[in-house]
């Protein structure tokens, strides 16, 4: 694992990016195409802004994401999809973008993007750790078994505070219970991973992911088995290291 500490969040992001861009022009050159997951959350703000500034053939991309609220409209402030279409989509024209459905049926829509995303192997993935060590919306006692690649997941507590806390609801009650995830394994099926984790408020979790046995209990810590993952830290989130 390559750890990078900033000084603030907008050099986090950049540095990020930048990386994350390089890998997948590398890859273009190789293969001629690249496949790229994106997260979405706070912590992606200012990676994701730099992203789409970056020189990239986005037409040679195929993009997937990693999570989407069950019964939760694109409309909503909160959508996934909406976040991606307004940070993303609506700055680049990628070749496909495979947004995950939460309004349809959830065991159809699982099946439908294992489907789609064992045909296109992710080159980079770009995600982030949560308050409470998740990955994607793998919360404790995260699954490191299934070999599915989206399932549905319920919602911790933690998990929910936290998207609450973030301005995404206007109330704890309101954030949904269950989510379509793409599971742990998927993840670590990427050739490599940027992982960006700004903020105080992670600080825990990231010394517990890098610092304690690997464990479903603290999810991100499974990123110490892959060989390619690159972590951006701010001095905030590394503050307990």
């Amino acid at each position: 694992m390559k750890i990078n500490i900033s000084a603030n969040k907008q050099e986090l992001g950049q540095k990020a990016a930048t990386q994350g861009a390089a890998l997948i022009r590398e890859t273009i050159r190789n293969r001629g195409t690249a496949n790229v997951i994106l997260a979405t959350g706070a912590s992606q703000f200012e990676m994701l802004s730099e992203l789409t500034q970056q020189k990239i053939e986005w037409s040679k991309v195929t993009c997937f994401h990693l999570d989407e609220y069950i019964s939760l409209p694109p409309t909503h402030p909160a959508s996934f999809r909406k976040y991606l279409m307004e940070r993303f989509t609506d700055k680049v024209t990628v070749k496909a973008f495979h947004f995950i459905d939460g309004e349809t049926d959830v065991t159809t829509e699982c099946n439908r993007l294992h489907d789609l995303i064992r045909k296109h192997p992710i080159d980079v993935a770009f995600i982030g750790i949560g308050e409470n060590a998740h990955l994607a919306f793998n919360d404790p006692p995260a699954d490191f078994e299934t070999d599915r690649a989206y399932i549905q997941v319920a919602l911790d507590e933690a998990c929910r505070r936290q998207q609450f806390g973030e301005g995404w609801f206007a109330s704890l009650e309101e954030v949904p219970q269950t989510a379509i995830s793409m599971s742990i394994r998927q993840i670590l099926r990427s050739a490599a991973i940027i992982c960006t984790v700004p903020d105080q408020r992670k600080a825990k979790a990231v010394k517990a992911s890098l610092g304690e046995k690997v464990s479903p209990q603290i999810p991100a810590s499974i990123l110490q088995e892959h060989q390619n993952v690159y972590l951006y830290l701010d001095r905030d989130s590394a503050s307990l290291l």
